[in-house]
């Protein structure tokens, strides 16, 4: 059977009104988006190491890298434990909209490993 995609994104998944969401640049206040139950002393203190006025955004799940992708956080710093399975949609949402996730290492997370656990990461908007 073949599908004819104009009809199918037009009538069935959206009504055609749609805005691309995109990572912002940060303000005088860092929105930082965090855990409602991993909120542990590293997050604490790499939120106070950042220097500046800081806003916290607590959201869970994985919603916390769409905050950052659509312009409404800055910043997600994840100092406890995940599983690729967590992150990885999020973050290729992240990269589309302008965005980077990386270790506290500066390196891009790695997917396909042996070991599915991912290490600390932040996740960034624009400009960071």
């Amino acid at each position: 059977m073949k599908v004819d995609r104009d009809l199918v994104q037009e009538n069935i998944f959206f009504d055609g009104n749609y805005e691309a969401i995109k990572c912002s640049h940060p303000k005088e206040v860092i929105r930082v988006v965090a855990s409602k139950s991993h909120l542990n002393k590293d997050t604490i203190n790499f939120i106070e190491d950042l220097g500046k006025e800081t806003e916290l955004i607590q959201a869970g799940s994985s919603l916390k890298f769409i905050k950052v992708a659509e312009g409404v956080a800055d910043l997600y710093p994840r100092m406890a434990p995940t599983c690729e399975w967590d992150t990885a949609a999020a973050h290729a949402i992240v990269d589309g909209a302008g965005g980077s996730v990386s270790n506290t290492n500066g390196k891009c997370l790695v997917y396909g490993k042996k070991n599915i656990l991912n290490p600390s990461f932040i996740v960034k908007g624009l400009d960071h």
